[in-house]
């Protein structure tokens, strides 16, 4: 059996601002046969959750190119699941193809992704989502929609106006602990349907502490010169790390509080091909990747992360294969009127403070190995639990070429919103 993680962060970093120091085609026969080797539903789910995540992330990441952008995709991917419950057989079945659950034949869906959710929202995993669907006044709802949504995923959608903008933004801040401020900027579309809202906030907690931190050091960019940012500095790290010299980068993963963990994608050097990187990303690939790593103790530095980031991702998802679902969306179980997808808003605010619950090895001399992130980088931070679990029941878990599985995935390329 193949054993599936839930990615909780992907993202990769191309530049800073200032305030970052402050705070359709037929499915191929290759990919029928990699769905076959998930088994049960929860890891079915998690590779879906998954590739949706990737799927949607290449597209804003070519959408925003030379722009850091980051995302939550288990949040992104309950609200759309939201949504279809209001659809019909036909419009279910194309939300299904692009949340790429037309692979997992599970008739208990909405129940495997209600565990997934309470499971990368445990106390102490540092994750806080919202979800949650907003209709206009103007549509005559029916409840039956409203009751089903409440008893599956215990949030209501809510009939507001256009304006409503503060409402919307206190639910969202309630339901993230306070700490995703401002969602919406400005009022939903006029003649506005369905509003999909998704947050999230990710606070990242180190197993293993920084013992210097907020030193200011050089980030290299791109296409300018160099910044200068903060910076968190630890000898004799312990992680695993691996190269792949197809891609060209230095992989590390780096153990964080509660069977959570951070991978860093580091290209060899500034003229890297991101992109390839980025195209190479599924489930697979990823959990592969896990597997091939090797423990190491390494002189560490990483950017103080805090990082915000805010996006209408409707533009994205014709690039998921919903552009014939957009013009009609066949969502009568909502309304006996015609109800059409206005906004998909999405916000994620990040943050990866120095501290950590336990000391690094003593040794008497640093070691000579090195890795610091202080040039673009790709990062995903996935949670274990379910890696965990299957192996304590002894069932084998395959292993790929290079790879990585989730459930829950925020995804970032750069940082294009930064938050004092």
């Amino acid at each position: 059996m193949k054993g599936t993680t839930f990615l909780l962060v992907i993202g990769v970093i191309l530049r800073f601002c200032q305030a970052q120091s402050e705070t359709e085609a037929e499915e191929s026969v290759a990919e029928e046969e990699h769905v076959e080797l998930f088994t049960t539903a929860q890891t079915k789910m998690g590779a879906a959750t998954s590739d949706f995540g990737y799927n949607l992330f290449r597209a804003l990441a070519s959408q925003e190119a030379g722009n850091n952008v980051f995302l939550a995709p288990i949040s992104v991917s309950a609200v759309l699941t939201q949504l279809s419950m209001g659809g019909s057989e036909h419009a279910q079945s194309q939300l299904f193809r692009a949340l790429r659950y037309h692979t997992l034949q599970d008739p208990q869906l909405h129940d495997t992704l209600k565990n997934i959710l309470a499971t990368v929202k445990a106390p102490g995993k540092g994750l806080s989502t919202a979800a949650r669907l907003y209709l206009s006044r103007r549509l005559r709802l029916k409840q039956e929609f409203l009751a089903l949504v409440e008893k599956q995923y215990n949030v209501r959608p809510k009939a507001v106006l256009g304006k409503d903008i503060k409402e919307v933004n206190d639910w969202v801040s309630q339901q993230t602990g306070r700490k995703v401020q401002g969602f919406l900027a400005s009022n939903f579309p006029r003649n506005s349907g369905a509003n999909a809202v998704s947050a999230a906030y990710f606070k990242g907690k180190w197993v293993t502490r920084f013992s210097q931190s907020g030193a200011m050091d050089t980030f290299q960019v791109a296409d300018g010169a160099p910044v200068s940012i903060p910076m968190m500095k630890q000898d004799n790290y312990p992680v695993k790390m691996g190269v792949d010299s197809d891609l060209k980068c230095t992989i590390a993963q780096i153990p964080m509080q509660d069977d959570v963990s951070m991978f860093l994608f580091l290209p060899d050097d500034l003229s890297s091909n991101m992109t390839q990187l980025e195209e190479s990303l599924t489930a697979e690939f990823v959990q592969d990747l896990s597997m091939t790593l090797l423990p190491a103790q390494v002189s560490l530095t990483l950017p103080v992360l805090r990082l915000s980031y805010s996006k209408d991702l409707l533009p994205l998802l014709g690039d998921l294969g919903l552009s014939d679902w957009l013009l009609n969306t066949e969502l009568q179980k909502i309304s006996p009127q015609p109800v059409k997808l206005t906004s998909v808003n999405h916000k994620v605010v990040m943050e990866m403070a120095p501290e950590g619950n336990q000391y690094p090895p003593s040794s008497s001399a640093p070691t000579h190995l090195s890795y610091r992130a202080d040039r673009p980088f790709l990062y995903l931070i996935r949670d274990e639990t379910f890696m965990h679990e299957l192996a304590a029941e002894n069932e084998p878990i395959f292993a790929f070429s290079i790879g990585y599985n989730l459930c829950q995935q925020n995804i970032s390329r750069g940082l294009s919103d930064c938050e004092r």
